[in-house]
């Protein structure tokens, strides 16, 4: 520890972050172990892409957590925030397949193992880039215990998990509707499914009755998927249509022959209440088409091409047939008329691929047994969402869920461990490939598919501890303390989180889910980069720090809503870290290491002024008041309590109040001012710490402390019986009074070397005491010449100015503050000056010329400032009698 004095004349971040980072680390305050005598509390981070770039909700959501993992820390948990990343198949995997195209190669042409070593690689170079980025904010995670979502013992409690599911029936391999996108060519489950309201249109289309000339009439909004049409769907009670059920239609353009028939899923008031049955290409028809035993012939292939059974449109683009379609129905005189019709089309949130519906045979989870327990534990109170209100959306998806897709048409992922015999179709699932056959021995082959990303990351909060095995660190730190999340997540992961942990645990993944907004640029838009408005966090801490974007990021920040970000409040911060420096530099210069080591505390307490126990009351106040906000995750209140405690009442105010006692030769009321600045700016610090960790740091090694580091010093605790409301009072009173004679002075522009008397009036003996103590306060903070307290009003000298305080008058004779010659002086020639102003105006106004030709705002603007002259003209005239008088 550094108990010199020579804290660098301005602070600089570049100087002073990665040297303190790269002790913390270095020292192993960020690694806990497992402590029977210590309560542990954990946090595992949202684990970002390997493929991702820190942007500011990355960085919002790493400073509140290093902000809870830093409190808690120096409040003597074991803490431990176990960072890692995830693999991302569909994003990862579009990446390299982008770089393998720029060098003319396809992954086809690598093949399966060939492209996963590529992706291997690909991600040792980049994959770590992003938590380096999160080691420039200042995340205390612990490295030591760093994970991947497809490293060894995450891969080995995703096998764990897929098998106790199948065994219990809660994965199936069916066939659904699922969407599908054509060009990352893999399904996409719901939540990744972006709906956005398209304009498009409805085409009417006649359908021809069998053996009549009578015709359906149908509506679509994809009349592609007419090829692969089995039926025609009416209601039964519908009158238009009950002498046609059972009858046969002919397909047009098909000529095949398809069935009407009834079905209550029908709105008779929708369109012409003839629903065409698309089975493969439409999650309600494939309902109907179930319920009617119909084929469901999928006449799309997976890069959204018609395939062999859509005729003579094979190999067009779904577009292209949509056009040719129409055109030939126009032709046969099939087609009625052409509504347009908004409505929700859904896009793959990936690349904005509009989404297909497909049946496909694909892997799933049974949702709803699971979602029970799920849905429990939150109606319970075993998990708490911070804003409460956020509980409402997760209940409303739980409640109303399907069953979860799981495979995904990729090559990087957990390989699904499944495995078909090639000679009697038996299905086998293993953690490991079995040699044959356990029905007939023949050879098998695995799974082609690999697991939706979200499998692996569902098992983070215990898979990251250790389990499947019974590991030291999953018994002590397990269940997590809180997750730290964006509400644009709670579906994504969040919940199933929650269900996979309930299911293979027993137990919640967490006690709290803290629900953060986003970030907007300062126009209130979403950072996008197809705005161009994105700010990287980087950028800001090279011009500003760390901790000024931290405590931006916090600052005025409230759980669940939204902030904007503002370059300005950047700077702000950037100067409040400036302004605790120079605070600390100066009470630095002003005390003596050994000297505030071994003076006796309660000696002190004996020579403590009001100011002194006004401070140490405030700041235990404080204490008291941020360790609340953070209790209850308000982490922005507790950033403004700080911010204004730290700068208007520490270092504006009692930095002030005590200059002429160190200035001073009474030794023992200076030692009781340095012992006070001294403990009440560590303890500052150590409040700040968790915000602004690395400046906290830097002025910490500087004064004379016992913790060799903040970050494993102890959390400030508050002491009731160091709070004094009564000097509280003495010293809001003092304030109150020098604050409104500094303002009289300013407005009277009063030059601060002029002294003037100050005359105290008062009845209260609490304000009376305050003022009397005080008065050196007074002098130097205010210009007083002398100051008089009186309680009652008597003697006051006549033109004496005044000002009206709570509980108080305060009176400063007029002759004290100007000199009347010069102000008269002045005051003529700023009488002149106006005068001048009104004629130029008054000159202005009275031109027709002007008058007729001027656009009506320049008028307006004209007559407005004819009035402020007046007005101006009016007190001055008014200040040139009073002066006289």
């Amino acid at each position: 520890m550094d108990e010199s004095k020579n804290l660098a004349k301005t602070y600089d971040p570049k100087q002073v972050e990665e040297r303190l980072y790269n002790t913390w680390v270095d020292k192993g305050y960020f690694t806990p172990e497992p402590d029977s005598s210590k309560e542990p509390y954990t946090i595992v981070i949202p684990p970002p892409n390997i493929t991702g770039q820190l942007h500011m909700g990355h960085a919002l959501d790493n400073t509140i957590q290093d902000i809870l993992i830093r409190w808690r820390r120096m409040q003597g948990y074991a803490t431990l925030w176990l960072p890692g990343t995830d693999h991302a198949s569909i994003a990862t995997e579009a990446k390299i397949v982008e770089a393998l195209a720029k060098e003319g190669k396809s992954k086809y042409e690598l093949g399966r193992e060939g492209f996963l070593e590529k992706a291997w690689e690909w991600k040792d170079v980049y994959g770590g880039k992003i938590l380096n980025q999160l080691k420039k904010l200042g995340s205390s995670c612990d490295w030591t215990r760093e994970r991947f979502t497809m490293d060894e013992g995450c891969s080995k409690a995703v096998l764990e998990v897929f098998i106790r599911l199948y065994e219990k029936g809660l994965i199936y391999r069916g066939e659904r509707i699922i969407n599908w996108c054509p060009n990352c060519q893999t399904s996409i489950s719901d939540i990744e499914t972006i709906y956005e309201e398209s304009k498009g249109h409805f085409w009417h289309i006649k359908y021809p009755v069998k053996d009549s000339s009578e015709f359906v009439e149908i509506a679509t909004t994809r009349p592609e998927t007419m090829l692969g049409d089995t039926a025609v769907a009416v209601n039964p009670e519908d009158p238009r249509y009950k002498h046609l059920i059972g009858k046969t239609l002919v397909l047009p353009l098909m000529n095949k022959e398809i069935p009407v028939i009834a079905d209550d899923y029908v709105d008779m008031e929708f369109g012409t209440g003839a629903v065409k049955i698309t089975p493969a290409h439409d999650p309600n028809d494939f309902e109907v088409g179930v319920r009617h035993n119909l084929p469901m012939p999928r006449v799309m292939n997976d890069d959204g091409t018609i395939n062999a059974l859509g005729g003579q449109y094979k190999d067009m683009s779904r577009y292209e047939a949509r056009k040719q379609i129409v055109k030939d129905l126009e032709a046969q005189g099939l087609l009625v008329k052409i509504k347009d019709h908004d409505h929700n089309v859904g896009h793959c949130q990936r690349c904005h691929t509009t989404i297909e519906p497909i049946l496909s045979k694909q892997w799933f989870v049974r949702m709803k047994p699971l979602a029970e327990p799920a849905i429990e534990v939150v109606k319970d109170g075993r998990v708490k969402f911070v804003p409460e209100r956020f509980s409402k959306i997760y209940f409303n998806w739980m409640e109303n869920i399907q069953d979860w897709c799981i495979s995904r048409q990729l090559w990087w992922g957990h390989r699904i461990p499944a495995y078909y015999c090639k000679d009697c179709g038996e299905i086998i699932v293993a953690a490991h490939a079995p040699e044959a056959c356990g029905k007939c021995g023949g050879s098998l082959k695995q799974d082609e598919d690999t697991l939706d990303t979200w499998f692996s990351s569902a098992l983070w909060p215990f898979s990251t501890l250790g389990w499947p095995d019974k590991t030291k660190d999953l018994a002590y730190f397990y269940p997590t303390s809180v997750l730290v999340t964006g509400y644009d997540i709670i579906f994504f992961w969040v919940a199933r989180m929650i269900f996979s942990a309930m299911e293979n645990m027993g137990q919640e993944p967490f006690k709290h889910v803290f629900i953060h907004g986003i970030i907007r640029d300062s126009e209130g838009r979403k950072m996008s980069k197809s705005l161009g408005n994105g700010i990287d966090p980087l950028d800001v801490i090279d011009k500003h720090g760390a901790d000024a974007l931290r405590f931006n990021l916090v600052s005025g920040n409230s759980p669940g809503n939204d902030m904007r970000f503002f370059w300005e409040k950047v700077e702000a911060y950037s100067n409040f870290a400036n302004k605790i420096w120079n605070a600390s530099r100066f009470v630095l210069m002003n005390i003596e290491p050994e000297q505030i080591r071994s003076a006796d505390r309660s000696d002190c307490e004996k020579s403590l002024t009001t100011a002194d126990r006004w401070v140490i009351s405030r700041y235990n106040t404080v204490i008291k008041e941020v360790t609340e906000n953070l209790e209850k995750f308000e982490l922005g209140m507790a950033a403004q309590k700080l911010y204004d405690f730290i700068w208007f009442e520490f270092c504006d105010w009692y930095i002030e109040l005590v200059k002429p006692r160190l200035y001073g030769d009474n030794e023992v009321s200076k030692l009781a001012a340095q012992v006070t600045l001294c403990d009440t700016l560590s303890g500052m610090m150590k409040l700040l710490h968790p915000f602004m960790p690395f400046i906290t740091e830097e002025i910490y090694q500087h004064l004379p402390v016992e913790e060799e580091s903040i970050v494993i010093a102890k959390w400030p605790e508050y002491n009731a019986s160091l709070v004094k409301p009564e000097e509280e009072k003495q010293m809001e009173s003092v304030m109150e009074a020098i604050k409104a004679i500094r303002n009289i002075r300013a407005e009277m522009n009063v030059v601060p070397s002029r002294k003037a008397k100050v005359i105290v009036v008062s009845a209260d003996s609490v304000i009376q005491a305050a003022v009397e103590e005080g008065k050196a306060y007074f002098e130097k903070l205010a210009s007083a010449s002398s100051v008089a307290v009186m309680a009652e009003k008597k003697d006051i000298p006549e033109g004496a100015v005044s000002v009206v305080i709570s509980g108080a008058e305060i009176y400063l004779p007029l002759e004290d503050l100007v000199d009347f010659e010069k102000e008269l002086e002045r005051l003529s020639k700023e009488k002149e000056n106006l005068e001048k102003e009104l004629q130029r105006v008054r000159g202005k106004l009275g031109n027709q010329g002007f008058v007729s030709k001027a656009p009506p705002q320049v008028i307006e603007e004209e007559k407005a400032k004819e009035a402020k002259y007046q007005d101006m003209l009016g007190k001055v005239l008014e200040r040139m009698s009073s002066i006289k008088k």
